[in-house]
């Protein structure tokens, strides 16, 4: 019952032509994102399995047997940052967010900017879980004290969960050496 779907609108078209999956312009895999959102929403409703008809995805039958542990659904996490469209989307259709942010202060703009839209829409924005994609260069740098206070200052937008991402070409290797002292740290503060 722990399972989260993690979706977005796409955005590195190298693994798209690596997999020889397409990859068209950014307006249609927004159009693609939403009819898949919706699709799994009316998958995940056992009452409704008629036919789905949209631009791009056509089913005869959209079903998920057996259906989802979680109730009512899969938790739903959309990624991205985008202002006018990923945020909206959030708001419209997910549980989660997975922000990819650089600094607290972008973050908190990208969050007021979700709150807009959640208020556009009616919904809660207290109902939505906030994450982020934590690429600063205070943990390539080894710099504890910046990342801590970092972290402090997402957790105190309401962030629950950071995932660290590195170019580093050896990841074992940068999580030995500098996530592993970072996590440590994290939990001396509480």
């Amino acid at each position: 019952g722990r399972a989260t779907l993690g979706i977005g609108a796409a955005w590195y078209e190298r693994e798209h032509l690596g997999l020889g999956v397409p990859f068209p312009p950014v307006a249609e895999r927004f159009e693609r994102l939403e009819e898949t959102l919706r699709i799994c929403l009316r998958m995940w409703e056992p009452e409704e399995n008629g036919p789905f008809e949209g631009r791009h995805y056509r089913l005869a039958e959209p079903r998920d047997v057996p259906g989802p542990v979680s109730a009512p659904h899969p938790e739903i996490m959309i990624g991205g940052s985008g202002e006018k469209k990923t945020l909206r989307l959030v708001a419209q259709y997910a549980d989660a967010c997975n922000l990819l942010t650089s600094t607290p202060r972008e973050t908190a703009h990208k969050l007021d900017v979700l709150r807009r839209h959640c208020d556009d829409l009616g919904r809660d924005y207290d109902r939505i879980r906030k994450t982020v994609i934590y690429q600063g260069a205070a943990l390539d740098t080894g710099d504890l004290d910046a990342f801590a206070r970092e972290m402090a200052d997402h957790a105190g937008l309401g962030i629950d969960t950071v995932i660290a991402a590195t170019a580093e070409p050896r990841p074992a290797r940068w999580i030995e050496e500098r996530v592993a002292p970072a996590v440590r740290r994290l939990a001396e503060l509480g």
